[in-house]
């Protein structure tokens, strides 16, 4: 039976199966790639951002029918799944528009006589493994950068929204991109770890499970390659004593629920200081309880099912044990009857460092509530993760927040906001939610070879 399988998780309907890949058509695949690289990588970079241009163009076309793929497949509310679609146009244009210049030659000033610079040139094929939560923005943050500096791209994507991944590779070879160049893969998790030791592979970046990470990690170093891990995150929301109480509140709700709650940088540690912590929970309870959830094709849907029925066991599992160990649930706290994967926006207090969700991330829309005695006691707390992926510090005074935000040991700051994501702006983290960086100049650069040309 393929593991590729995509189900309805609103109402637990099979749609669809698609054959796993065989070795023999791996190889195919493979060869055809390395290929395609060679004749790719002598395009300019003005004429590999013309297809991004038009690959742009074609997500804006195809915006409507791609968010119904996304919201059949996964269960992402259907105004969520038009937003995703609209960052990924962005990310396309982003690079079609500045991408170019670049990747012009830099000078660097030299000692003595002569000149040099640096080239950024492509290092060949490269392997992306990639998650079901958002099924188009985590391809294109990995794929446009990586195609623009001229290597070509074997995409493994996960297993339960497989009709989007043929979709992004249709709309790819629709906007130019030549067949080779971007390879839709229905690979077996231990084609992964061959693809990413074959030396035919020069690269290969993963979002996922700060487990998973670790595996395809040792892989990669032990055959010295290029690796870039986006993984899992325990993001800390940390509300100041002079914040605007209602509107952290409001802020913690949505940062806490966007994806219903199954994103890496969704808020997922609401870390209040004692002086306002009674004040913010009543609003934050008032405004949990009166999210729209339910059918995620209805256009208010803030929270829709989970992207599976296991989805749900797992969060229900890390809800249980936390409460057997002491936590409080003063909102939800378990599946909802009927059919669909959903699972009830929850508010959990008093989780201490013996339960499991304490220190493990929670994929679905659980909001873990701490009381820190003081602005230290909050920043401590905001460290003590073994993830460092993004934050959010709420402040009226932006330079206050500021200098929080300094001392916590993540990826990404944000004040006075939830985490979002912008073409130029660099997205990961650190510790055990991994290293390297997407988007932005520094995503360009990632799998860029940076060659020094000295002329003496």
């Amino acid at each position: 039976m393929s593991r590729y399988r995509t189900t309805n998780p609103a109402t637990g309907e099979l749609l669809q199966t698609f054959p796993t890949l065989t070795d023999e058509e791996l190889e195919q695949r493979v060869r055809a790639a390395v290929e395609a690289y060679r004749s790719w990588r002598t395009t300019t970079p003005e004429e590999r951002a013309a297809i991004l241009a038009r690959a742009a163009e074609l997500y804006e076309e195809r915006a409507e029918h791609l968010a119904q793929t996304i919201t059949r497949e996964m269960g992402k509310p259907i105004t969520a799944a038009r937003g995703e679609i609209k960052t990924v146009t962005g990310i396309f244009q982003y690079y079609a528009t500045e991408g170019p210049a670049a990747l012009l030659p830099e000078p660097i000033e030299v000692r003595g006589t002569g000149s040099a610079y640096i080239r950024r040139e492509p290092l060949g094929v490269l392997l992306g493994v990639m998650p079901w939560n958002f099924p188009h923005y985590q391809v294109a943050r990995f794929v446009a950068p990586s195609l623009l500096v001229g290597n070509a791209v074997m995409l493994k994507h996960a297993s339960n929204c497989a009709a989007s991944a043929l979709e992004i590779e249709q709309l790819l070879h629709d906007a130019g991109v030549p067949e080779g160049v971007y390879t839709n893969l229905f690979a077996d998790h231990q084609h992964v770890e061959a693809l990413v030791a074959d030396d035919r592979i020069q690269g290969v970046s993963l979002t996922g499970s700060d487990a998973v990470g670790a595996r395809i990690g040792r892989v990669a170093g032990e055959n010295v390659k290029k690796a870039v891990l986006e993984l899992g995150g325990s993001d800390p929301f940390v509300v100041l004593d002079d914040a605007d109480v209602e509107k952290a509140a409001a802020g913690a709700v949505q940062g806490r629920l966007v994806n219903g709650g199954q994103t890496c940088t969704s808020s997922k540690r609401i870390i209040v200081v004692d002086a306002i912590y009674d004040r913010f929970m009543e609003h934050f309870l008032e405004k949990m309880g009166a999210v729209a959830f339910g059918d995620p094709l209805h256009e208010d849907t803030l929270v829709g099912p989970l992207s599976s029925a296991s989805a749900v066991e797992e969060v229900d599992e890390l809800v249980r044990d936390a409460v057997d160990k002491g936590a409080e649930v003063l909102l939800g706290g378990k599946p909802r009857a009927g059919e669909g994967a959903y699972y009830e926006p929850t508010v959990l207090t008093g989780v201490g460092r013996e339960a499991r969700a304490f220190s493990e991330e929670i994929f679905g829309p659980v909001a873990v509530v701490y009381r820190a005695g003081d602005e230290q006691q909050a920043i401590d707390m905001a460290n003590d993760s073994p993830y460092g992926l993004s934050s959010s510090v709420y402040s009226e005074d932006p330079n206050h927040a500021q200098r929080v935000g300094a001392e916590l040991e993540t990826g990404m700051v944000w004040v006075n906001s939830t985490s979002k994501s912008s073409a130029e702006l660099p997205f990961g983290g650190v510790k055990k939610s991994g290293f390297g960086r997407e988007l932005g100049r520094l995503g360009l650069e990632e799998f860029a070879n940076r060659k020094l040309i000295r002329i003496p």
